[in-house]
């Protein structure tokens, strides 16, 4: 496997709205391409970490697949740590800047996928200084889940956690899609 083919897939092969709808058909694609990758994703990161183009696959292979590959299950976030490691490294050294938009969004999405605080406040500062656009409105209202409910209500069922009564109407109301819509607000989840 390498960084080339890594981006080649995500950047090119699928639709940039694929990126966060994903289906099962696509899941699957991921899985058999990209599986043997992610279980030695910690390696394969630290030999492509270098470059912008190793970076940007490192964090696909370990932030983005993931969510794909084992979709509502704990499996999902093993490597999110990893992601947050190689992308505040990456930035560190300016490789996010070197990369190109739309791409250049998945150095600072690690962050924004973290129930840390510290880490959300750092994706907003990201998106609004080095990629204004729409993932800022995201950033912040990742930001405000994380604040209100101090971790991401729908990640309770596949990390085994007990929804309270407060995110039960959050998620009943819709989630985070009724958010984005603006059908749902946080004040109104108790």
């Amino acid at each position: 496997m390498t960084p080339q083919q890594i981006n080649a897939f995500w950047l090119d092969e699928i639709d940039e709205k694929q990126w966060y709808n994903g289906s099962a058909e696509l899941d699957r694609t991921i899985s058999e391409r990209f599986g043997a990758a992610w279980e030695q994703a910690d390696s394969l990161a630290s030999s492509w970490s270098g470059t912008a183009e190793g970076a940007l696959a490192a964090l696909i292979l370990t932030d983005q697949f993931p969510r794909n590959m084992f979709r509502d299950n704990a499996r999902s976030f093993a490597t999110d740590k990893l992601a947050r490691r190689i992308a505040t490294n990456a930035i560190k050294t300016g490789l996010d800047m070197a990369t190109p938009e739309p791409a250049r969004q998945f150095f600072y999405t690690p962050f924004m996928h973290s129930e840390e605080m510290g880490d959300q406040n750092r994706a907003v500062s990201m998106f609004e200084e080095r990629m204004p656009g729409d993932n800022v409105r995201h950033a912040h209202l990742h930001r405000e889940v994380i604040r209100r409910f101090g971790r991401f209500p729908w990640r309770n069922d596949a990390l085994g956690r007990e929804t309270t009564p407060q995110e039960r109407a959050f998620l009943d109301a819709g989630g985070y899609g009724a958010l984005v819509a603006g059908r749902v607000s946080l004040a109104d989840a108790g």
